[in-house]
């Protein structure tokens, strides 16, 4: 039976890739062919190279590689993966690592693998934060949002696959918490080893410095050699042009007879150097910076200064020189970067109450009722002791390895006494000097005024008679008044000063505070607030800053007159002292109470922290100054204290 055209069965025809292997399979068998056939030689045979040729040209080409894969249906992940699982896959891959790289591996502590931590760390697979999510069809969307029955297979399944997330999720969570436990001990030992570093660039800069102080001092000896040396020379020079050469003695000899001797010449020449030298101010070069980096409230170190109560204290700079004084009447003299005592100024007839030292000149106020000033760059010592000095001076500088006091040797302070100022009938009880003014209140309820140059007092001002003038003026401040905490005698009356150029700040037994012109020798101002006298002050461009024995710190505006801001403790103030930054004071307890003027709070300084920790109880501190953040505190056990601040 014959059927139409259109019914024919057709044969499918050979395109596309079939034909091509197919054309692949004949040159394959014709290949193995001559490879297993009688010839000896086959890669010399034409037929060989010829379908060798061919063979290459068949491989390289798209489609027949295409064609390949086409018959399988799938892509070559898809058939690893279908033959591998993901653990294999895993050991595999770490299986071909070369042993080079496995040979050396460092020891961890940590529990997990690197593979580990980044699973844990990549993003979870939610619906909401899935970037590469399979196309779910819209009926098992339907089907998994459908309400299942509790106790239904399909119910039970569904809370074991939600099981099995949660127990993913929170060993993960382990892992991560593993890691940021890591990481955390990673940062530990950095800290450590960046702490160690910087105790070791610390101690090199400790060493700068101590070398710089050292070479800053042979300076400053050669630079006082050199002035000798000058002088030296013009002297001689001058006696080399006041003597008559052999033409003018005989011309003299010939005009003696009827000439008379000119009174002129008996007068000394104009340019005969005078006696006296005029002290030279040695200011440092350098300025020391290694208390910078240590923590606030860190001791540098203490000393045993005297055997008794610091009654006054004050240094250059940090790490300079320092001078303290103590009721049993010796005023030291201490190298701060050494920690050596190197003289005791001797001179004065009793204890010294107060105390000033500026560059390298120092003034002392006594209870003898004088003044003294004294150059302490004429002192004879060496910074470094007996480490590299001859053996006659060895015992120049001096420490206290034992906490005991030492006294210096006499003459290692001999040349330092410029003169004395005589001119008040009781103990001086505060002082200030600032280019060539002193200035010094006594117990004579008396301020004086003093030339530096011509070593003379030029003005003396009466606290009581300036209070009497306010009372008949009608000011506000009233007439003078004893304070109630002062009943017993024992406040100075005149507690603190300051000056500059021609102010003056005076602080009194009444608690009031007065601003002078020294021009006119008359109070321009009075700032009334203290209840108690007025024990320590100091004042900048701005502020005037007051500390009272009414247990009150007061901050005044100069501008206004006004109290710009107070602050008040449990025990009388008896020092203070300020710095760009901080406040400090001495309030009648074992510590130094500062201030923080740019963070605006109170903290504690001082040896009652440190040696708390230690069952011990230290002395209570009388005595505070600061500079740039380098605190000194003088304790009524004759301790001194240095810190940072």
């Amino acid at each position: 039976m014959l059927r139409p055209a259109c019914c024919q069965p057709q044969r499918p025809t050979t395109k596309g890739p079939t034909r091509g292997l197919e054309a692949f399979g004949r040159k394959v068998t014709t290949t193995a062919s001559h490879l297993i056939g009688p010839i000896t030689d086959p890669t010399s045979h034409p037929h060989y190279q010829t379908a060798m040729t061919e063979i290459h040209k068949q491989l390289q080409k798209p489609t027949l590689q295409r064609g390949v894969f086409a018959i399988a249906r799938t892509t070559p992940t898809d058939l690893v993966r279908s033959k591998l699982s993901s653990k294999e896959i895993q050991s595999r891959a770490l299986a071909y690592v070369p042993d080079e790289l496995l040979r050396n591996i460092p020891a961890s502590s940590n529990s997990y693998s690197l593979f580990q931590g980044f699973q844990a760390s990549f993003p979870d697979f939610t619906d909401d934060g899935k970037k590469h999510k399979r196309r779910v069809s819209r009926g098992r969307k339907m089907l998994d949002e459908s309400p299942v029955q509790p106790g239904s297979p399909h119910a039970v399944q569904r809370l074991k696959k939600d099981k099995a997330s949660m127990m993913h999720q929170l060993e993960m969570l382990g892992v991560r918490k593993n890691m940021a436990s890591s990481e955390i001990r990673e940062i530990d030992n950095k800290i450590a080893n960046l702490h160690g570093m910087r105790k070791i660039i610390l101690d090199r800069l400790a060493n700068l410095e101590k070398e710089e102080a050292v070479l800053e001092h042979d300076i400053m000896d050669v630079e006082s050699r050199l002035d000798e040396a000058q002088e030296l020379a013009d002297e001689a020079e001058s006696l080399a042009m006041a003597t008559p050469n052999k033409s003018e003695e005989d011309l003299s000899r010939t005009e003696e007879g009827f000439m008379s001797q000119s009174i002129y010449e008996k007068l000394p020449a104009a340019n005969t150097p005078p006696g006296k030298k005029k002290p030279r101010n040695h200011r440092k070069k350098t300025l020391p910076i290694l208390h910078e980096h240590f923590e606030p409230g860190t001791m540098i170190r203490s000393m045993r200064a005297h055997q008794d109560n610091i009654t006054a204290l004050d240094f250059d700079a940090p790490f300079g020189l320092m001078v303290s004084a103590a009721m049993d009447d010796s005023v030291r003299v201490w190298d701060l970067n050494a920690g050596r005592c190197i003289g005791t100024l001797e001179g004065h007839t009793a204890s010294v109450r107060t105390l000033q030292i500026e560059d390298n000149f120092l003034a002392t106020g006594s209870m003898d009722a004088t003044i003294k000033l004294w150059d302490l760059s004429k002192a004879h010592y060496d910074p470094q002791g007996s480490q590299e000095v001859d053996e006659e001076d060895e015992d120049l500088a001096f420490v206290n390895p034992n906490d005991h006091a030492v006294d210096p040797p006499a003459g290692s302070m001999a040349d330092c006494p410029l003169f004395t100022l005589e001119a008040h009938l009781d103990e001086i009880t505060a002082l200030h000097f600032r280019g060539d003014v002193l200035v010094s209140g006594s117990a004579d309820k008396t301020l004086r005024q003093w030339d530096l140059t011509k070593g003379r007092c030029v003005q003396t001002l009466d606290v009581m008679w300036a209070a009497a003038q306010a009372t008949a003026m009608g000011s506000s401040d009233g007439p003078w008044r004893q304070t109630s905490r002062s009943a017993d005698g024992s406040a100075d009356f005149v507690g603190a000063l300051q000056v500059f150029e021609s102010a003056l700040a005076c602080g009194t037994a009444d608690g009031m505070v007065r601003l002078w012109d020294l021009r006119s020798g008359q109070v321009h101002r009075s700032l009334v607030g203290h209840t108690g006298p007025v024990t320590c002050l100091q004042f900048d461009d701005v502020h005037l800053v007051t500390g009272s024995l009414d247990r009150s710190i007061r901050i005044w505006d100069l501008r206004t007159g006004s109290i710009f801001d107070a602050y008040a403790y449990d025990h009388p103030i008896t020092s203070m002292m300020f710095d760009t930054r901080r406040i400090v004071c001495a309030a009648g307890e074992d510590v130094v109470k500062v201030y923080d003027k740019v963070e605006g709070r109170h903290w504690d300084c001082g040896a009652g922290i440190t040696e708390a920790e230690k069952a011990k109880s230290p002395a209570i501190v009388e005595r505070v100054r600061i500079r740039d953040g380098y605190m000194v505190e003088g304790r009524q056990d004759g301790v001194v204290g240095v810190w940072t601040c």
